[in-house]
């Protein structure tokens, strides 16, 4: 009767004799490869300069992207860039192609909440959050071009 609920128990308690194998278990999962923070880009996108973003910020950031410069780009717009982003139509349909891209599109929540702009940005599918993460970006050795 003893090994009959011993038995009960192993089974409702999910325990697997497969687990006591000499021999270990090797699971055929896809590695996802890292990629080393050389190949990494921050742009820091500052300027409230619209001419700027156009011709600089946005055009590299793109072909960045296209040209597979980078294999890895985050785009974080910071300060009065956040009001040119919110207020102009065009800079936001380059920003959405850019993301379009897969290209990561975060933003300073600490500048966003000072210029009111936050929930726009959210709703342009912007990542807004506290931007301490830049300094883990230069701590991890990837490039940060500031513009």
């Amino acid at each position: 009767m003893k090994t009959r609920i011993f038995i009960v128990f192993l089974i409702l308690t999910g325990f697997s004799f497969s687990g006591l194998a000499t021999e270990p278990v090797v699971k055929n999962e896809p590695q996802m490869e890292e990629i080393p923070a050389s190949e990494k880009l921050v742009v820091l996108w500052t300027s409230g300069d619209k001419e700027v973003a156009e011709k600089m910020v946005l055009m590299y950031t793109y072909n960045s992207k296209r040209f597979d410069w980078w294999k890895d780009i985050t785009l974080v717009v910071w300060g009065p860039s956040q009001k040119v982003l919110v207020e102009n139509k065009d800079i936001q349909d380059y920003v959405k192609k850019i993301m379009d891209q897969g290209t990561a599109v975060k933003a300073c929540k600490g500048c966003s909440d000072m210029y009111g702009v936050s929930d726009k940005l959210e709703e342009l599918g912007v990542e807004v959050k506290y931007m301490g993460e830049i300094t883990d970006y230069m701590k991890e050795g990837r490039h940060v071009l500031t513009l």
